[in-house]
């Protein structure tokens, strides 16, 4: 445990300072707005007018007059800041023990790491003690910890959301990242957050991608990949495979060493000197102030020359080269840059379970977005500090490239591992695609049935990303409604997804509807019966589009005694759906006062444990 100048032991902690009531004025949001209603934290090399900004270093604190930029606008948004939070210091890790404050513990087992260096800020949005927080991502800290502690990691697109008022890490490729439980949650945040800075050198004005990923999308696998022994990860990552399949997805390896020699460059190199530059008159003067192994990180960027650097800058830009020509679209309308050829259609036949690896840079790779373990494995706090860099370097071995190629990336809840810890996937995508990452994490983040970080929560209804076009229908569709055993993530689901349907999105009943588990199905199955809006209430469903030409072989599959009638939705609009005979309902249990079947086998879950 780390300890204080006269050798007290400091308590593990995620909050650095708290918001006490009567908050500040610095603090209270308006009372109207996008954001009313929401609380949240920033990590503590952000800025918060009358709050003290540590960084991680007490010997750096500074008491600013003015908000971070980013924070500035949430709070005319109407959120409430909470407080500050715990880091690795001065954002150099990727793990949250290095801190003087004390190593920030897993949400779900304190024996853990939270993932760094954004720690505290992931904490307290897991636990529930905030809406969303923010963190900063230069190597992965906005989105290991998420990964980490079931919960969402926005990374936005460099320069989308200011960086104006945060003590910077390697500031060319900082990023203002998001934490929130839910992915319309971190949308909502987003929305609100980004805007052009004049007085910020890296903001910029991003156009970004208004069509959502194809219902047929292809995403790339690295071919090898290294879990360091952890059965569980490697297993998580498999059933994420098979679940992006289920969505629609279509894996196709790709060779991932180019994009390892990328990330190798952010520590390996003279790019490390942009992290001495960002600190460095303090750094001078204070070095002993500064915890290990951050000391010898920052340290390291003294070493190099001019020429140095022009060399990296070289190396990266040939890789990046290679890199770009994976994704089945260009840039364009993404940055300021002219558009880019796309490159030629995929003709590799499909072998096993992916098709054979084609090299980073070829054209026959063509992928809409590259899929990768947020987190290989998962250390504890104990491991972590008896080998804090070659441990922390694995925790970024899938994140530390993103930033260094101008990617936006995703990170989403996965699964809960059978050892109780959380596995995260990234959803990574060219720069401007934001809000496509955002559509397809939402779904598969539903898809998996999980709670809201360690909450214990369901998740709400998916909500629209505003920021998106809704792809014209090119073939008759009917929609249909399931409660049950099809929704997404749920066992029969494939039945909707191998006939070429989509998720059109959450709705409810009108509440005219009773729901009830009935006994001694294979697999567990509701039964849904109209009763009467003085009898009924409203029960969550998903409405899905399938093509038409598939619509009866998927109703002949239907098993007496369910069937196919219309609903009424409480939208007044109606849609075709599951309802039982009355006679198959007797001894069932009803359960309409949970909303759902999902809540309802969320709660078996809950009470089995």
């Amino acid at each position: 445990m780390p300890a204080a100048a006269d050798g007290t032991a400091l308590a593990p902690r995620a909050w650095i300072c708290r918001a006490t009531p009567p908050a500040s004025a610095s603090a209270q949001g308006t009372s109207a707005g996008p954001l009313a209603g929401l609380s949240f934290a920033v990590k503590d090399n952000i800025d918060a007018a009358g709050v003290p900004t540590t960084a991680g270093c007490p010997a750096f604190a500074y008491t600013p007059t003015a908000s971070a930029f980013v924070v500035q606008k949430l709070l005319d948004a109407g959120a409430q800041l909470a407080g500050k939070t715990n880091l690795d210091q001065f954002a150099c890790g990727l793990n949250g023990t290095r801190s003087p404050f004390g190593a920030v513990p897993n949400a779900f087992n304190p024996a853990y790491v939270s993932g760094g260096s954004s720690s505290g800020s992931a904490y307290v949005v897991a636990t529930g003690q905030t809406d969303f927080s923010l963190g900063t991502d230069t190597a992965g800290s906005g989105r290991v910890p998420a990964g980490l502690n079931n919960i969402v990691g926005l990374k936005p697109s460099r320069g989308l959301i200011s960086a104006r008022g945060v003590v910077p890490a390697a500031q060319s490729v900082d990023c203002v990242s998001i934490f929130a439980r839910t992915v319309a949650t971190a949308v909502q945040v987003l929305e609100s957050a980004m805007a052009h800075d004049a007085l910020d050198p890296y903001s910029r004005r991003l156009a970004l991608a208004s069509e959502p990923f194809a219902p047929a999308f292809r995403f790339g696998v690295p071919a090898t990949l290294e879990f360091y022994g952890d059965g569980a990860a490697e297993a998580a990552f498999s059933e994420a495979v098979a679940r992006l399949q289920a969505l629609g997805g279509t894996p196709v390896a790709i060779d991932f060493a180019p994009l390892a020699q990328v990330a190798a460059l952010l520590y390996e190199s003279a790019l490390v000197a942009e992290r001495y530059t960002a600190i460095r008159s303090f750094f001078d003067d204070h070095e002993a102030e500064v915890v290990e192994p951050v000391r010898s990180i920052i340290a390291a960027g003294r070493q190099y020359s001019a020429a140095d650097l022009y060399e990296v800058q070289t190396e990266l830009k040939r890789l990046g080269q290679q890199a770009d020509a994976m994704w089945s679209c260009s840039a364009d309308g993404r940055s300021e840059g002219p558009p880019q050829a796309r490159p030629a259609p995929c003709t590799h036949e499909r072998g096993s379970e992916y098709p054979d690896p084609h090299a980073v840079g070829s054209v026959g790779a063509n992928i809409d977005v590259l899929v990768v373990p947020t987190a290989p494995t998962h250390y504890t706090i104990a491991q972590m500090q008896q080998d804090p860099v070659v441990l922390n370097r694995r925790l970024g071995a899938y994140t530390n490239f993103v930033n260094l190629l101008d990617y936006a990336a995703l990170s989403v809840p996965s699964a809960v591992r059978a050892d109780g810890l959380p596995f995260g996937i990234t959803l990574i995508a060219p720069c401007g695609s934001d809000w496509q990452l955002a559509d397809l994490g939402q779904r598969y983040h539903h898809a998996t049935g999980l709670t809201q970080g360690a909450t214990g929560l369901p998740l709400p209804p998916m909500r629209a990303i505003a920021g998106l076009r809704k792809p014209a229908i090119a073939t008759a569709m009917v929609r249909v409604a399931v409660v049950g055993a099809h929704l997404s993530g749920m066992p029969l689901n494939t039945q909707l997804t191998e006939r070429g349907a989509v998720l059109a999105g959450p709705a409810e009943t009108a509440p005219d509807y009773r729901l009830f588990a009935l006994p001694g199905t294979t697999p567990p199955k509701p039964g849904l019966l109209r009763v009467g809006a003085d009898q009924g209430a409203c029960i969550a469903l998903e409405v899905w589009e399938m093509p038409l030409s598939a619509y009866g072989s998927f109703v002949a599959l239907i098993p007496a005694p369910l069937g196919i009638g219309t609903l009424a939705l409480r939208d007044g609009s109606t849609v075709q759906g599951f309802v039982c005979e009355p006679e198959a309902l007797h001894g069932a249990l009803d359960i309409s006062h949970l909303g759902g079947w999902r809540a309802y086998m969320t709660s078996l879950k809950t009470a089995a444990a």
